[in-house]
């Protein structure tokens, strides 16, 4: 009993440092080559066009979540910052309008920069990414399915790929409407197959799982397409995690650089063709696929993909104007940008799946690869000591150990003094004790 005590209490001591001290989501230092954010400092403005792009007042953006700082840490400590993050020493990124974005490498994980990654905000249809990443591996893409009135049921003037009430479909013309044409009865169509019995609303469950398992942890859908609902957010991070995961499929590769599409005939009814709608692989080379979105309360939205020398990388922006330049364009321009950069270049990564979910099922804190601490709730933070809430970390530190030590030598000599005057018990009465203990 006394060795796992003292055991127990010299664990503490040795690991006190690394995770128990850590006030609520400040995460630990970073590894080496990686960029660190202070919490007290202030966030570094991120480049914006010069003159500054206006913003309409009205429809009023929806009050985000409340902030989580474990959340916001995903990936590395630097990315918990409402400003600017790269690395030091690397050139300034473009100015763009959108109000978040990042830049990562598709293959590595590794985070290139970034402006507020973990800032919520709206997705629009970039949002079909979620539905992508969680249903395309479910349907057969040769099954013929028909349309109903509920799959034609969504807001009227937004994107659709115009199929016909009663008309017939392979699937994979389907994934073709959401993924070219922005189809918002294409995503009605996928979710209530994909759903079952429960539908739609099934898929929608299945999609914030979906978020939960990549580590997308400020992901919430409430639409299949995108379009706006209350409490749907997501932040620039996550569709960084989920565009990973699609393109991460093989079919979802070929969809992306399918430029035109024939969308079949329904009798009486015509068949048209369709194009898609990403200028960025018609216009930017080695694009390899992307998803455009856009509505009055989100903005431009806008994820883009390019490959150049053996390199993929993905950027993602959220909350754009399409002035000076458009989504895509921004998108292209920040691209070059990470292109431009050295290999190595990191400020954080991208967690793998599950990830933060095994971190939340431990029961202590972990240490992800980039340095930073997930804590015993992937949405609770790194464990805290009440009493040393509000101490800094340093402070922390000092007052612990030196309660371990004072621990240590009460724990000594007391067991020093109960051993003084006492007969070792042996035999039968020795092994009785020892099941007591042991057992």
């Amino acid at each position: 009993m006394v060795r796992r005590l003292l055991g127990a209490l010299t664990a503490v001591a040795i690991s006190m440092p690394a995770t128990t001290v850590l006030p609520a989501g400040v995460a630990g230092a970073a590894t080496a080559g990686t960029a660190t954010a202070s919490p007290t400092a202030p966030p570094v403005p991120c480049p914006v066009p010069s003159p500054p792009v206006p913003r309409p007042t009205s429809p009023a953006r929806p009050k985000a979540p409340a902030d989580d700082p474990a959340e916001r840490a995903v990936g590395g400590p630097a990315l918990a910052s409402s400003g600017l993050v790269v690395a030091p020493g690397t050139a300034k990124p473009p100015g763009v309008s959108a109000t978040s974005w990042l830049v990562a490498d598709l293959d590595t994980g590794a985070v290139l920069g970034g402006c507020g990654p973990h800032e919520y905000a709206t997705p629009a249809s970039v949002q079909k990414l979620l539905l992508t990443a969680t249903v395309l591996p479910k349907l057969d893409p040769k099954q013929v399915v028909t349309i109903t009135r509920a799959d034609l049921d969504f807001e009227p003037g937004s994107s659709a790929v115009g199929l016909l009430l009663n008309g017939r479909y392979p699937i994979e013309t389907i994934w073709l409407g959401l993924l070219l044409n922005s189809g918002n009865d294409a995503a009605n169509v996928l979710a209530r197959l994909a759903g079952g019995s429960e539908g739609v609303d099934g898929t929608i469950a299945a999609m914030n799982e979906q978020a939960r398992q990549l580590g997308a942890l400020q992901t919430h859908a409430v639409t299949p397409s995108g379009l706006d609902a209350p409490g749907q957010f997501t932040s620039a991070y996550d569709l960084a995690l989920i565009a990973r995961a699609c393109f991460a499929q093989e079919t979802f590769r070929r969809y992306e650089l399918t430029e035109r599409t024939q969308i079949p005939a329904q009798p009486p009814k015509k068949g048209f063709q369709i194009q898609n709608d990403n200028t960025l692989i018609f216009r930017y080379p080695g694009a390899i696929g992307g998803k455009t979105g856009f509505t009055d309360l989100a903005r431009h939205t806008y994820v883009g993909a390019a490959e150049r020398d053996g390199r993929r990388l993905v950027v993602t922006l959220l909350g754009a104007e399409a002035r000076p330049l458009r989504g895509w364009q921004q998108g292209a321009a920040l691209l070059d940008w990470g292109f431009a950069l050295p290999r190595d270049t990191s400020v954080g990564r991208l967690v793998e799946p599950g990830e933060t979910l095994r971190a939340s099922a431990s029961p202590s804190t972990e240490r992800a690869g980039d340095g930073s601490a997930i804590g015993a709730s992937a949405r609770g933070g790194a464990r805290t000591i009440p009493w040393l809430d509000g101490i800094s970390p340093t402070v922390g530190v000092g007052l612990l150990a030196a309660f371990v030590v004072a621990a240590l030598v009460t724990v000594v000599a007391l067991v020093v003094g109960s051993r003084r005057g006492q007969r070792r018990p042996t035999g039968r009465r020795r092994r009785r004790r020892q099941g007591v203990f042991d057992g």
